[in-house]
Formats: C-alpha cells, sequence, structure tokens
C-alpha cells in the first residue's frame, strides 16, 4: 500500500522540495529547530495553526521564491532533513537493546491521540497519553503501529459567554489540511476496509499520519459511497448518544484490525489503550478461526496471551456498556458467522456468565480477551483490581491479574525552547534518550541563577501569549495590557471540568482566595482553562462560579480563565506556570500526568496524590 498525499502544491521551488515530507513527519512537533522554520516561512500562520502542511498549501508562490533565495532556510531545511533520516535510519535503543529481535511491531488501539494541535483527534489525557506513547515509541525505536479514527469535527471547541456560559461548537477538519495521507492500493485506489451495520455494509477510507517511526493508520466514515447518516459515523469524538459510540467502536475495533490485515500486518501483540477498542480481541479471533480452521473459542484462547489492556478508568461507570439488544442489532450476524451464541458472545461482556440482565460492558470484554491487563498508577492498579474482582470471584483481591505501569510524558514535547536549552547544557542533546538514572545528577549540577533564569523567561513568554490571546468575556477584554504580572507567582489549574476532579475547591474559601491574589507585598495570580462536557451540566456552572468570582471581586488583573483548552495552550501553561495546583478526589484521578509536563519546566507541582 502506498501513502499518498493531497498534491495541491506542485509549483514548490526545488530548493523547497523536502518541506513536503517534513511537514508530513509528526516529528517536527516536538522539534525547537523545526518550530523555527516554519515560523520564518508564515510567522502569522505558524503563530494561529501550529500546522505546517496548512502552512505549505496556503503560503503564496512569491513568498515561497523567496524562501528559495534565502540561504539561511535553505541551509536548515537540509538540516533538517538530515536529522530526520538520521531519526528514521539510525541505530535506538531498541535495536541497540534487543539487536537480534524479530518482533512484529505491535498494534496499538485507542479511540484519541493527542499527537498536535495541528492533527485535532483528541478530547483529554487519554488521547494526550497516546500521543505520547506513539512519540516515545519513535524515539526509542520500539516498533508500533497505531489505530485510530480520523474525526471530520473530533472534539467541541469551547467559547464562553459575557455570563460565563459555555458555548460548545463543532468546525469541520479538511483532511486536505491536515498532515495526513490517503492510503492507497497498488494500482492507485483509495483503500478501503468495510464493516456490518444492520441491513448495509458500511465503508471506511484509510489515511496514514507518520510520528517519526511510527506511523498511525486512521479510518474515516466520511465517504461518498455511505449513506448520510452513515457519514457521520466518523463526525464527532464522543459524542451522540449509545448507538453512535458503539458503531465508533465496531469501526476501530472491526475495522481497525481489517485494517491491518488489509496492509498485512500480522501483529504478535495488540495493546488496547481502554476498552473502546476491545472489538479488536473478537475480529483478531476470528481470522485466527479461519486460518487455522479452529473454533471461536480455541481461537480466543490461542489468541489471548497477545492481547494487552490498559484501564484508566477508577470507577466502573467510566466503562462503555451497551443493552444486549442494541448488541444483538449490531453483531448477531457476526456471532453468527463465527459459530458461537448470541448469548456467549453477551457473556464476555458480563461479570458473570449468568448475569444476562447486565448491559455488555466494553472493559469486560477487553479482559475476558487479554492475556495482561494494567492500571496507570500503583493506587489505580489497586483500585482496578477492587473494580475488576466480579471477574474472579474465587481470587483474593490482591491476587487479581492487573498489575500497574505509571503513566509518563514525552519530555521533547513539553519543553519549553528555554528548558531545552538548559537541560541540553546540563545533561546533554541525547539525554532522554538514554538511562535516565545516569542524567539525575547532571540535572542537579545546573546552577540555581540558571534554573531561575530559565524559570523567569518561560512565566514571561506565558504571560506576553495570554496577552495576546482572545479573553472570551468582555470584563477581561477591556484592560488586557496589565493583565497578570511577569514577576509574580504563578499558579495554573487546567483540566476537564468535572465533580470529581473538584475544580472550584480553591473558590471555598473566597475571601482567603482574594486576600492571597491581592497581597502586594508576596504577588499570586493564576491562570485558569478547562472544558465541560456538552452534558455536563455541574461541570459547566463550576465554569461559571469561576468567572462570576473574578468579576464580583474585580481581579481580572490577577486571575485569567482561558477558553477552549487544547494543546497549544496546555503547552504554554506548562512551560510558564510556576504552581501547577491539581485536585482531584482521591482515587478518583487514575494518573494525572500534567504535573509532570510543568516538573520538565522548571516549575513544581502541588497535588493530591493519585
Amino acid at each position: 500500500m502506498n501513502p499518498n498525499p493531497y498534491e495541491l502544491r506542485p509549483d514548490l521551488p526545488p530548493e523547497l522540495s523536502d518541506l513536503r515530507s517534513l511537514a508530513l513527519d509528526l516529528h517536527w512537533s516536538w522539534s525547537h529547530a523545526a518550530d523555527d522554520l516554519w515560523r520564518r516561512v508564515d510567522e502569522a500562520l505558524w503563530r494561529h495553526t501550529r500546522n505546517p502542511w496548512m502552512i505549505l498549501q496556503t503560503v503564496s508562490l512569491q513568498r515561497l521564491k523567496q524562501l528559495a533565495r534565502d540561504t539561511c532556510i535553505c541551509n536548515l531545511i537540509q538540516e533538517l532533513r538530515e536529522e530526520q533520516n538520521r531519526t528514521l535510519q539510525g541505530d535506538t535503543w531498541f535495536s541497540r537493546t534487543y539487536p537480534d529481535s524479530t518482533a512484529k511491531p505491535t498494534a496499538y488501539f485507542c479511540m484519541e491521540y493527542g499527537i498536535s494541535e495541528a492533527l485535532p483527534l483528541y478530547s483529554g489525557g487519554l488521547g494526550v497519553l497516546a500521543g505520547d506513547h506513539l512519540k516515545t515509541c519513535s524515539e526509542l525505536g520500539i516498533p508500533l503501529h497505531a489505530v485510530g479514527l480520523l474525526y471530520q469535527q473530533g472534539y467541541f471547541r469551547q467559547a464562553l459567554d459575557s455570563d460565563g456560559n459555555q458555548l460548545a461548537f463543532f468546525p469541520f477538519n479538511d483532511p486536505t489540511q491536515i498532515p495526513v495521507m490517503p492510503l492507497r492500493t497498488d494500482d492507485g485506489e483509495w483503500l478501503r476496509v468495510s464493516v456490518q451495520l444492520p441491513g448495509r455494509k458500511l465503508r471506511l477510507r484509510a489515511w496514514q499520519a507518520q510520528i517519526g517511526r511510527v506511523m498511525l493508520y486512521l479510518l474515516d466514515s466520511n465517504d461518498p459511497i455511505n449513506g448520510p447518516a452513515d457519514r457521520g459515523i466518523t463526525g464527532e469524538l464522543y459524542g451522540g448518544g449509545a448507538e453512535r459510540r458503539l458503531q465508533q467502536e465496531i469501526v476501530l475495533g472491526i475495522g481497525g484490525y481489517r485494517l491491518l490485515q488489509a496492509l498485512k500486518q500480522e501483529p504478535d501483540v495488540c495493546h488496547l489503550n481502554e476498552g473502546h477498542a476491545a472489538f479488536s480481541l473478537l475480529e483478531r479471533a476470528r481470522v485466527m478461526m479461519q486460518k487455522e480452521k479452529l473454533d471461536f473459542q480455541t481461537a480466543l484462547i490461542a489468541t489471548r496471551p497477545g492481547n494487552l489492556f490498559t484501564t484508566h478508568t477508577p470507577v466502573e461507570a467510566g466503562f462503555d456498556r451497551f443493552s444486549p439488544s442494541l448488541l444483538e442489532r449490531y453483531l448477531g450476524d457476526w456471532a453468527d458467522k463465527v459459530g458461537i451464541s448470541m448469548e456467549a458472545l453477551l457473556a464476555m461482556g458480563h461479570s458473570r456468565p449468568d448475569a444476562t440482565d447486565e448491559p455488555f460492558n466494553m472493559a469486560w470484554l477487553a479482559i475476558h480477551g487479554s492475556g495482561a491487563v494494567n492500571g496507570v498508577s500503583r493506587l489505580h492498579g489497586q483500585v482496578s483490581r477492587q473494580l475488576f474482582q466480579p471477574l474472579f470471584p474465587r481470587w483474593p483481591e490482591r491476587e487479581v491479574p492487573v498489575k500497574h505501569v505509571t503513566n509518563g510524558v514525552h519530555v521533547p514535547s513539553w519543553d519549553s525552547p528555554e528548558s531545552d536549552r538548559l537541560w541540553t547544557e546540563a545533561c546533554g542533546k541525547e539525554r532522554w534518550r538514554e538511562d535516565l538514572q545516569k542524567i539525575s545528577q547532571a540535572i542537579l549540577n545546573a546552577s540555581d541563577t540558571d534554573l531561575w533564569e530559565m524559570r523567569t523567561r518561560n512565566r514571561q513568554r506565558l504571560i506576553e501569549w495570554v496577552r495576546e490571546q482572545k479573553i472570551q468575556y468582555q470584563s477581561l477584554s477591556q484592560d488586557m495590557a496589565n493583565v497578570l504580572d511577569p514577576n509574580a507567582l504563578t499558579l495554573g489549574f487546567a483540566r476537564r471540568f468535572t465533580t470529581y476532579k473538584r475544580p472550584n475547591l480553591l473558590l471555598q474559601d473566597k475571601q482567603r482566595l482574594v486576600r492571597l491574589l491581592t497581597c502586594s507585598d508576596q504577588p499570586v495570580q493564576l491562570v485558569i482553562a478547562g472544558k465541560a462536557h456538552p452534558q455536563d451540566r455541574d461541570g459547566q456552572a463550576m465554569i461559571r462560579e469561576w468567572i462570576h468570582f473574578i468579576r464580583n471581586f474585580h481581579l481580572h488583573r490577577h486571575i485569567v480563565f482561558l477558553a477552549d483548552y487544547d494543546l497549544l495552550m496546555a503547552s504554554h501553561l506548562v512551560e510558564g506556570v510556576d504552581l501547577w495546583i491539581n485536585t482531584p478526589r482521591r482515587p478518583w484521578e487514575a494518573c494525572g500526568t500534567s504535573g509532570m509536563k510543568v516538573l520538565v519546566n522548571g516549575g513544581l507541582n502541588f497535588s493530591e496524590l493519585d
């Protein structure tokens, strides 16, 4: 199969021809040198989009000719292209550690991916973690292919009215303007796979995004071959009701595994990042059943050791569940074809074989079909063992087979230019790709003066960026020049606004908070951001409470609430704040990672223990 980009710019000067491959490889999203290149190509577009592929499609021919005559630009392009070649072809931690490995690439399934604001396929922490996972695998050379959905609208964009009410918007993603490529067969036809829906076949187009060494394969249903309702299946991320969610998870799991088959990929391991893709385990067993002439149950047992399920959810209500009647309508034909009863299929999503009145639970299916299960922190592992014990009724809770692997972050994606410069001087350029134990002392050797200068520059850059933003309610827009103090202790709070995260905990004693924020001897200021799900009325009420607090106590110079929290905003915040605040109810936060990103930039993490 051949990835084939849309050729909307056939007029690139020869000196700039390498810009195509640089723009389409999302390795640029963690390269400060690449930031510098695209900023020079078109500073305004870069500032607003952070999307090199869009810049390349938009910039004028006259500007391209100017750039082709700029020796510095041409040299920078050549340097980045050479670095790209070294990244793709050089040795890696994996190749050095396992020189004789014949491992096939792991297949990694996730409902969302937060790789860059240029590829808006994410909602929050799950997607950002998945994006960091792909980047880290690329850096370390771990063989992996990822599978996801190409959303036409993705997650909603947020605005706030003058009273602090959240407004939700769903702008469309133009696939010609985001860094993805259609996958085509050898004869040039768009690669498609299909899944069966009630009374009809759904065709799915295949795309590819490149993240360094890792390929992310994406499916979308917005194909004119499909009916109008079916074209919207991959419209919104986490939108619609239960039936739409089931359709998306059939596309991700069954369609995603069929895409791997079409690409001649036979993974030894399938890794489910949450239970949304658990249907892939059924499809994997079906493929083995046909290939090896087995019955379905034997094939399921044979494939189980090669399946890994990572859960991020600390409460059962967080798992997707579907009514048996809905599942039978969508998977009844599939069950008939593999020779199992619908009762047997439904039992894989129940806590007990006789629990026929339960809804079908995708996490239960993932556990039944996986040889290994892990939570994402030590405490979350304990919570998950308690949560999953009904599936192991005779086991002591401590022996329920759920381990933990603590979440982490991809450091180069989150360090500011100033932080990168300091850590490079202290620890070397290859620091994060080597044994991290070796760099501990080097980090300690960085001087307090250098560290504080880095913190000061980071904070100043954040405040300059905040002042440039269009504040979403009128009372703030009147005095933007004096919003925040570049020399004041800056606190940050940014996350999804929902009850268990307690985003209004700081408002329990409003008068005390006002005194802290207005103290001239020890100035403190606060930057806040976050979305509430469009159906979460309590979360939206907490946003309004903050807006009213700022307005009623005239704190516009001391607190800023930034609307439309996204990856770009997150990067500015974790780079610039001095202290990151995290206030979830314990143990409902499986494993927070935002505070780790603040540490990368010399800030402090002030958090409830997760």
